[in-house]
């Protein structure tokens, strides 16, 4: 997510200008190597969300560490203000603009997280939220934590691919289109196929766990990282109001599954979420009020899915519990704000 989404007819996503790859077979710049990364993120921010996911669920947080920006930018974009002086304490530098700054001297560009920096030169090495994750699950499988699933197994490849690519345009993008739309048709159509994908899913899940297979993939963090902001910023916000989540019985019980698995609703923060959208996003919301609702406590209610069979890690275990230092607050006391 870059600092500022432009309000253009008919919206598209800029492509990551970054794309470098880490791979294990050292054939790049960049070799797979513990302790070497920094994965660099904003809460609020669905695309540099589901990294945090996949890290977690993967037991990577020993081999790539872990950078939180601030939720509300500034003209430099994110910026490193939860930390003492301001400063990552591995990285050293205020603005994640500094890493593109070394990457290429002189670059103007956009500032979007996830944002893996190479830690010894600071330089950047990819903002290509779309790879980053599918690299965590194919590249970095030494240092995946006993008992990881696998979140994009190849029997299962083409199926998830085409899941990813429709929720994609319609559901993770779609949130946006109609959010940022200049014109009423514009808003129209990207409400209408934004909708339309939704209740394609709520068909589809209600009698399956599962986006693709019997077991969490790659589609479920991708799909559920919109699901989670629903509510809370895009229902509102971005004008997607022909429905809540909580209204789509199959989607919501899905989303709570999910929110109580670990790795998933132990790295939401929906404080950062909401005053990133409600507070940034200015040209939607001049006055920058940040809405109390909604009320939270429902992402802990039981949801029943565990009838529809299934096993979320597989043959594979659970993560362990969040390491304090990346722990978010608990949902108890977020109920409102």
């Amino acid at each position: 997510m870059s600092a500022h989404v432009p309000d253009t007819e008919n919206f598209e996503r800029s492509p990551s200008q970054f794309t470098d790859r880490i791979t294990a077979e050292g054939s790049s710049e960049w070799p797979v190597e513990a302790g070497r990364y920094r994965l660099v993120i904003n809460r609020a921010c669905p695309w540099a969300s589901r990294a945090v996911t996949v890290r977690r669920l993967l037991g990577l947080e020993g081999a790539i560490s872990l950078g939180i920006t601030d939720p509300i930018q500034d003209e430099r974009s994110w910026r490193f203000t939860l930390d003492p002086a301001d400063r990552d304490p591995v990285l050293g530098i205020r603005y994640v603009a500094e890493a593109y700054e070394a990457r290429k001297p002189g670059y103007d560009g956009g500032v979007s997280v996830p944002a893996i920096v190479d830690i010894p030169s600071g330089r950047l090495v990819t903002n290509d939220y779309l790879q980053i994750t599918l690299d965590l699950s194919t590249e970095w499988t030494a240092f995946h934590r006993e008992g990881a699933p696998d979140l994009y197994p190849e029997c299962l490849r083409d199926e998830i691919d085409e899941v990813d690519a429709e929720v994609f345009r319609d559901v993770n993008n779609g949130v946006y289109a109609a959010g940022f739309a200049t014109e009423q048709g514009e808003y129209e159509k990207a409400v209408d196929a934004l909708f339309g994908r939704l209740d394609a899913l709520e068909e589809r899940l209600s009698d399956r766990r599962y986006l693709v297979g019997e077991t969490i993939t790659e589609a479920d963090v991708r799909l559920w990282m919109t699901l989670v902001r629903f509510d809370a910023a895009y229902h509102g916000q971005f004008k997607c109001n022909r429905n809540k989540i909580t209204e789509m019985p199959a989607l919501w019980a899905y989303a709570r599954d999910l929110y109580q698995t670990p790795g998933f609703g132990d790295t939401v923060h929906f404080d950062h979420i909401k005053r990133h959208y409600y507070a940034v996003h200015r040209q939607l919301n001049p006055a920058g009020i940040v809405p109390a609702g909604p009320d939270l406590s429902g992402w802990l209610t039981q949801h029943g899915r565990e009838a529809l069979g299934g096993r979320p890690f597989g043959d594979g275990t659970p993560p362990g519990p969040v390491d304090a230092a990346e722990a978010v607050p608990s949902i108890d006391r977020r109920a409102s704000r």
